[in-house]
């Protein structure tokens, strides 16, 4: 989807007039202070104590604050509340958001406002404390909600019924009135979200998850289970035969299945480096779906626009988050998306090229146009620097820890390592720069060394990079001084390739995320510089000068190249990312950077969800490997 095209969902979702039918809730986050509180005279209990606390909306109520955050025309809602003050406040915020609350029923007797309340001590979330849980709604709080669902089909563009609640519909014959009025109201948009009663209602479009999806299919699935994607679109074409309206199946991380008159579509998830708080994802997705919806996309084109959305909100931490259109914009300039991550967490999945160890990721692979081809450095070609991640991860996590590296108790410290190495495991490939930016982010986001003593991306990188140069420099003797040769730190079988290459008149470039001056020395030690006949990139300190994608743009721009006219290979995610935008070729290298040769099984987990048409371990079956690109 591009830029100028959710430019014109946002605009046309501005003159949406949206209602939202549900368990109306507030999430009330009480973070405790770690010194605790007194001991009470009364019991001999510790007390705690909290030491911030705050309400947002949950529920059905985040849905309309995710539908607040977009501002279509008008927004009603539907349901009840207590007489008590969590109503009062999950009014007032409503109210704030200039919500219609007109049809919001306020029952005075066996009723309380629904509130998740979530302690959370140093970051963690302890067992929540719900209230409203064994509510019984009154055959006149029931009656209001139908008259005002009946007022608002009339006018609205579509409606949301999101139930979440357990036993919150305790009254089936609500479901069969309401069932009566979406069948009269058909050619209006109503979409159900719903946990328990999701086989109740009829003629709606229908968003559910992938274990729902299952269990409305009268499969028994627990919910850790993996759930295969050719069942998963048999579910979800199931239930469109249903009703003929569509559906879309989330999958988290994995992105959205959608099922309408025109078949199945697959969304695929999006790559966030950032740690990530899924909370409220759900409701994001819904409120998108149903203003694309009621702003006249298709189907599919509504699944698209609400995985940004939803790429948004789980980037916000310990709140229930929303993503407004600028947000959304953002995120869909340039997404990197996960492919095809069954084949990539099952290497069982995988096809292989004439008996080699050559991995074909998919059926149609764009090979014989090669004209141009890109090479990553660092565990592509060269393995000078091997075991990088193992100095970056110890120096990122006494960066965080500050002063309290030595001391700091067994459970902070893992929680740190935990931290740094997901990120590193991620963020493979790209400049040091970049990585050391989000060092700089994560210090002060834990907050553990003072703001005073935080250093800011080059100090941090000095402090990398002048380990890393040690063990470079120690490595680059041995080579000089003829203890270890070239085929001691190169991937096997590399230089001759890129020497096949050369003879077939592929223009060949070098593009590292390593400072340039340092690739150069070091592809010129390892002798293979003159591959590249000068075109050798690397960082330069600002990445608004330098980067893999810049080097792709400038390469098919100037030699007017077209898609897989360029292939690129590498061993990180991010280059082989960039490739797929520009429907280059990509070729990833899952390279052992210590035995030199042979499959990494992580590095092809990555590569496959980067998106590489091709993983191969090593260069050692280079005339097999020229044979499938030529």
């Amino acid at each position: 989807m591009t830029v100028d095209r959710i430019k014109e969902i946002l605009a046309r979702i501005k003159d949406v007039k949206i209602a939202v039918y549900g368990d109306f809730c507030l999430d009330a986050y009480w973070l405790l202070d770690p010194r605790g509180s007194e001991v009470s005279l009364e019991t001999g209990l510790q007390a705690r104590a909290v030491a911030r606390h705050y309400y947002s909306l949950g529920g059905a109520s985040n849905v309309v604050a995710n539908l607040a955050a977009l501002e279509p025309a008008a927004i009603q809602v539907i349901g009840a509340v207590g007489d008590d003050i969590f109503g009062r406040e999950l009014r007032r915020q409503l109210h704030e958001l200039k919500v219609d609350t007109t049809c919001l029923v306020v029952q005075k007797e066996d009723f309380d406002t629904v509130v998740f309340g979530k302690p959370y001590l140093e970051d963690s979330e302890e067992p929540r404390i719900d209230f409203g849980f064994f509510n019984r709604r009154s055959e006149a709080t029931d009656k209001a909600l139908l008259d005002g669902i009946a007022r608002i089909l009339e006018t609205a563009d579509a409606l949301i019924v999101n139930q979440q609640v357990p036993g919150s519909i305790a009254n089936e014959s609500f479901i069969e009135r309401a069932n009566r009025l979406f069948e009269q109201f058909g050619d209006k948009i109503v979409l159900l979200d719903s946990r328990h009663y999701g086989d109740k209602f009829k003629n709606i479009h229908r968003k559910t998850n992938d274990v729902e999806a299952a269990m409305l299919n009268g499969v028994e699935v627990a919910l850790d289970d993996v759930l295969q994607l050719s069942d998963l679109k048999k579910y979800a074409q199931n239930l469109h035969q249903q009703f003929n309206r569509s559906v879309f199946l989330t999958r988290g991380p994995r992105g959205i299945i959608t099922v309408d008159c025109d078949g199945v579509r697959e969304v695929p998830g999006i790559q966030l480096l950032k740690k990530l708080d899924t909370v409220g994802a759900g409701d994001t997705v819904t409120s998108a779906l149903a203003l694309c919806l009621g702003a006249g996309s298709s189907p599919a084109e509504a699944a698209e626009f609400a995985n940004f959305a939803a790429g948004v909100t789980v980037q916000k931490l310990f709140r229930t988050g929303t993503a407004s259109g600028p947000e959304i914009l953002e995120i869909g300039k340039d997404a990197d998306y996960i492919y095809q991550p069954e084949l990539a967490e099952d290497p069982r999945m995988g096809r292989y090229f004439e008996k080699s160890e050559i991995e074909c990721c998919y059926e149609s692979i764009p090979t014989g146009r090669i004209k141009h081809a890109v090479f990553d450095n660092d565990g592509t070609i060269s393995t000078l620097r091997q075991g990088w991640e193992q100095i970056m991860a110890p120096m990122m996590i006494r960066a965080v820890l500050g002063e309290k590296y030595e001391t700091a108790d067994e459970t902070l410290y893992h929680k740190v390592r935990r931290r740094v190495l997901d990120y590193i495991d991620k963020s493979t490939g790209i400049q040091t720069i970049l990585q050391m930016e989000a060092l700089v982010e994560m210090v002060k986001e834990l907050g553990i060394v003072p703001t005073e003593k935080v250093l800011d991306k080059f100090g941090y990188k000095e402090i990398y990079n002048n380990t890393l140069v040690e063990m470079v420099d120690r490595r680059v003797e041995k080579l000089r001084g003829g203890e270890l040769d070239v085929g001691d730190y190169t991937i096997k079988g590399s230089l001759e390739f890129l020497e096949g290459l050369r003879q077939k008149g592929i223009k060949l470039y070098l593009a590292s995320g390593t400072d340039h001056h340092d690739v150069l020395a070091e592809s010129e030690a390892l002798g293979y510089a003159e591959f590249f006949a000068g075109e050798i990139y690397g960082a330069v300190g600002d990445v608004a000068r330098y980067s893999k994608r810049m080097v792709i743009d400038r390469i098919l721009t100037e030699n007017n190249l077209r898609g897989p006219e360029l292939a690129v290979f590498g061993d990180g995610p991010v280059e082989i990312r960039e490739c797929r935008k520009r429907d280059g070729l990509a070729i990833g290298v899952a390279s052992d950077e210590i035995r030199r040769h042979g499959l990494n099984a992580d590095k092809r987990t990555r590569l496959v969800k980067a998106g590489a048409h091709i993983v191969i371990p090593d260069f050692s079956q280079h005339d097999a490997l020229s044979g499938l690109l030529f």
